[in-house]
């Protein structure tokens, strides 16, 4: 009898022991999914208001015509002369350089950490992964910091001048993006190559094979979303330009001349004048930045879009 007890009562504690079904359940899932609705609709609205704060500040600046526009090639203030656009130039030669030096090396180091084989370097590469973490969380004055003292001294003997110029501001930014573009390509490239790499040993590829003639074809997605991250960072910096571009207001002729990009620019205005036209010339300058940043993400966004279709075709003749 105490046999035939048993499982009765072990149905009895499972049933029991099941979660009520009901709305209960569906109250339960739902209730993070309205927070992060709402979440979203927040950061929404606190970009709007940010375009339309930064649109309506900038146009009364914008509209001024003459040789007291914003929109000049001269900076002279003394003068009345406001012009940003040698600075909107210097910022981006700056970002551009630095991103066509980061870019590679990051592409190049993400694969080499992705596809080492040789168990010789494997604490190598354990090493700098965690090196490559670390320099993440370094503050960007640390690296302006250390090539005042170290950088630029080399710039100085070779390329002449000062030192402080185009290139050794260039330089320190590709070390400043150069971990965030890796940890991104690391990121969307090791789920691509683990899916491989059963099959793909199994044939007689190797790890870099499978990386460099399936993976990185089919990765243009990661490739240009680090790019864009990167090319943002670069040219956000505050710090860096201000310590070693040189703070000169010309458009940059060659990698030893000094320039000043717009985020230093705003920094030296904003420490120096409170109101006034040259005050009132760094919105214009944080629309400039605002809308290179948009740009950017727009192009990464529709670049998207263009390799979903083809990327859910695939999906599919690979089920069929």
């Amino acid at each position: 009898m105490s046999k035939s007890r048993k499982p009765a009562v072990c149905q009895a504690g499972s049933a029991s022991a099941l979660p009520p079904a009901g709305p209960q359940t569906a109250d339960h899932t739902d209730s993070p999914g309205w927070v992060l609705r709402l979440s979203a609709w927040l950061a929404v609205l606190a970009v709007i208001l940010l375009f339309v704060m930064i649109v309506a500040a900038a146009l009364p600046a914008i509209q001024i015509s003459g040789p007291g526009s914003p929109l000049d090639w001269v900076w002279q203030p003394g003068q009345g002369r406001y012009g940003i656009l040698p600075m909107c130039v210097g910022s981006l030669a700056l970002a551009a350089l630095a991103l066509l030096l980061g870019w590679p090396l990051a592409v190049g180091l993400s694969c080499w950490l992705l596809t080492e084989e040789n168990f010789k370097f494997l604490p190598l590469v354990r090493f700098i992964s965690g090196l490559v973490r670390f320099m993440t969380t370094v503050p960007t004055v640390v690296y302006g910091f250390a090539a005042v003292f170290l950088l630029t001294p080399f710039a100085r003997a070779t390329l002449g001048g000062t030192g402080m110029c185009l290139a050794a501001a260039a330089l320190m930014l590709v070390l400043l993006v150069l971990p965030t573009m890796t940890l991104i390509l690391m990121a969307g490239l090791r789920p691509r190559l683990e899916r491989l790499c059963p099959w793909g040993l199994a044939l007689g590829f190797s790890r870099f094979d499978l990386m460099r003639f399936f993976v990185l074809p089919r990765s243009g997605r990661n490739l240009a979303s680090a790019a864009v991250l990167g090319f943002g960072r670069a040219v956000g910096d505050t710090l860096i330009p201000l310590m070693l571009a040189g703070n000169a207001t010309q458009v940059p002729g060659g990698l030893s001349e000094s320039m000043r990009s717009l985020t230093a620019h705003m920094a030296l205005v904003t420490a120096n004048e409170v109101g006034g036209a040259a005050y009132n010339s760094l919105f214009v300058a944080g629309l400039v930045l605002l809308a290179v940043n948009t740009a950017a993400s727009l192009a990464l966004r529709r670049l998207v879009r263009r390799e979903a279709p083809a990327g859910s075709s695939a999906k599919q003749a690979a089920t069929a």
